[in-house]
């Protein structure tokens, strides 16, 4: 690998450039397969499966005695998606699997490293979805769990004073469960906002989002948000710093803020729900489905939600729709035994 692509892999965050065995074999196909990495798959998270996809490939290729690219054949397509049924692997990431290789391999075979993509005669399992999976909170419990979450607001006039850690952890906090709650926003969007994301627009405060693909989203504040938000700048002087992240940590333990990551906020929410005593598993997803589905309960419009949460479809803004499951329960209780 030349200088110049190994500074230009530096910009991407835990991106390991070591080229799976059977991809290389030349510096040319060695290049293509990190060109594919770095050009064509601008999201982190997208990147990180899929090269961790193509990786587990070529280590089953290894096993098998497969060392080129040229000697991939279907059949080897195929019994490697078997492999990873036998081994428990649900459908969804069965086909991320074999989406990964086939976007691959058209990218190789536009480089001219190969003639044909061999995934792409391959079928991969069959997966209908007709409700989603992730665990939502009823109004009430989500209610439960933002007033558990330990605030003290700062007296009148004092704007400008450091608040303690523990209150600005505590507003932090509720200010980032609220967006997720009250817009339906991602967990990734919602931790890559500035300060200035949150602003005044027609006398009212919104907040925007830079989701996939290079969409900006914009919602209006529910009054509840507003209040989270105004409380949660205020207290930590976030006003003067409006490029800053939105979200962050308090720099105790480095000595400067940095941003969450996903899996702080899966801690922090583990945290509050066992303080507010609900025994739910809940995750960093939830929000986003119990926002939509409290929603549409009182009244609201699937093609609102849709446009809220930033959906292509409609059908994927049905699965977040978990008003029926009320309904279910009624029904199973006329089994009076």
């Amino acid at each position: 690998m030349n200088q110049m692509t190994s500074y230009a892999l530096t910009t991407y965050p835990a991106f390991d450039s070591a080229v799976p065995a059977v991809f290389g074999g030349s510096v040319v196909a060695e290049r293509r397969f990190l060109e594919y990495f770095v050009t064509q798959l601008n999201n982190d998270g997208t990147r990180k499966c899929y090269l961790g996809a193509v990786r587990r490939f070529s280590d089953w290729c290894r096993t098998r005695n497969i060392v080129e690219l040229r000697s991939v054949e279907p059949m080897h397509i195929a019994s490697y998606l078997k492999t990873l049924e036998r081994e428990g692997r649900a459908a969804p990431s069965i086909n991320l699997h074999l989406t990964a290789l086939r976007g691959l391999f058209n990218w190789l075979i536009t480089g001219q490293i190969i003639g044909t993509n061999p995934a792409q005669a391959v079928r991969g399992p069959k997966y209908v979805v007709t409700k989603g999976k992730t665990p939502v909170l009823t109004s009430e419990e989500a209610r439960e769990l933002l007033d558990s979450i330990s605030v003290v607001r700062k007296p009148k006039g004092q704007a400008g004073v450091n608040a303690p850690e523990p209150v600005i952890i505590g507003l932090r906090d509720r200010a980032l469960i609220g967006v997720m709650t009250f817009t339906f926003a991602r967990i990734r969007a919602v931790l890559k906002m500035q300060v200035r994301d949150y602003f005044v627009q027609g006398r009212r405060k919104w907040v925007r989002f830079h989701e996939k693909g290079g969409r900006e989203l914009e919602v209006p504040c529910h009054p509840n948000l507003e209040r989270y938000l105004d409380e949660y700048i205020a207290a930590a002087n976030l006003v003067g710093d409006p490029d800053g992240l939105l979200f962050r940590t308090t720099g105790r333990k480095t000595g400067h803020a940095h941003a969450l990551w996903q899996q702080d906020v899966y801690r922090l929410i583990q945290r509050h729900a066992r303080n507010a005593g609900i025994a739910t598993k809940i995750g960093n997803h939830t929000f986003r489905a119990t926002g939509i589905t409290v929603y549409l309960k009182g009244g609201g419009r699937l093609e609102v939600a849709q446009k809220m949460a930033g959906h292509a479809s409609a059908q994927t803004t049905e699965l977040y729709d978990r008003r029926h499951d009320a309904v279910s329960h009624e029904e199973v209780e006329r089994i009076r035994i």
